[in-house]
């Protein structure tokens, strides 16, 4: 486990690493999740294993520090992964993100551009939702005030979320979780998708072949981002089927040809 100070209260984000050669590898997790849990695996995988890979936790998640006073906006969280990446000695990365973790990623791209040189996203979130009450994911969360979910409206999520989820969304704290999918509910302005339409190096969307059609994908394919769905899968794409996961990140992620 090897970490970096990204506040300047000490606060550290922390990651696995594996070894390897060539531009690093940068994997972020979504919401309430952790990047050794969702992508070890896949990172492992004969046709992804060889390159330094870093499994990074955000702050408030996983093995990272849970500071109450980190406002947990998008920008914030991947100023704080620029932080990281840059005491690890990273430039050029290619970064896989998942949800919340895609979000950062392109927010990450667009504000430190020298960090990254191809993007995966792994559905994403690219458009601000509305908070709904009992919903699941972001917008339910987001739909409490703070002190309502710190007073126990956590526990209502817990409950809606299922075990699988509630596994690692238990390793996070409290008011990060809040804050986190307050934030990521409301966006980025400009939002998300039209960051990730500006954006200059290779971007390749991943999404569940299930969900149907991508909203916005003539859009996307237009800028240059390649849009692929991913059969036999949720949106948890890489725990799901991650055989096709690999295969489709791996492709992604091949040398353009002359």
């Amino acid at each position: 486990m090897l970490s970096a100070v990204v506040t300047p209260e000490g606060d550290r984000i922390r990651w696995v690493e594996l070894a390897g050669q060539g531009p690093a590898r940068v994997y972020l997790h979504g919401l309430g999740a952790t990047s050794p849990a969702y992508f070890a695996a896949v990172a492992a995988h004969p046709l992804l294993a060889g390159r330094r890979s870093l499994l990074v936790d955000m702050l408030g998640h996983g093995h990272s520090d849970r500071p109450e006073a980190f406002t947990y906006t998008l920008e914030a969280h991947a100023d704080a992964v620029a932080r990281a990446l840059s005491e690890a000695g990273v430039e050029g990365a290619e970064l896989i993100g998942h949800s919340m973790g895609g979000a950062v990623a392109i927010v990450l791209a667009a504000r430190h551009p020298r960090l990254m040189s191809r993007l995966v996203l792994v559905d994403a979130n690219l458009d601000p939702v509305p908070a709904v009450p009992r919903a699941p994911g972001s917008s339910g969360i987001a739909s409490y005030t703070e002190e309502e979910f710190l007073a126990g409206g956590w526990s209502e999520v817990r409950d809606r979320v299922g075990a699988h989820w509630w596994s690692t969304m238990r390793l996070a704290g409290r008011t990060a979780l809040h804050r986190s999918a307050v934030h990521l509910a409301a966006g980025t302005t400009p939002t998300m998708r039209e960051l990730l339409l500006d954006l200059k190096l290779p971007r390749t969307f991943l999404y569940p072949q299930a969900d149907g059609s991508l909203p916005g994908a003539e859009a996307l394919e237009a800028a240059g981002v390649a849009v692929v769905a991913v059969p036999d899968c949720g949106h948890n794409i890489m725990l799901d089927n991650p055989e096709a996961f690999v295969r489709a990140t791996a492709a992604a992620l091949a040398p353009a040809t002359p």
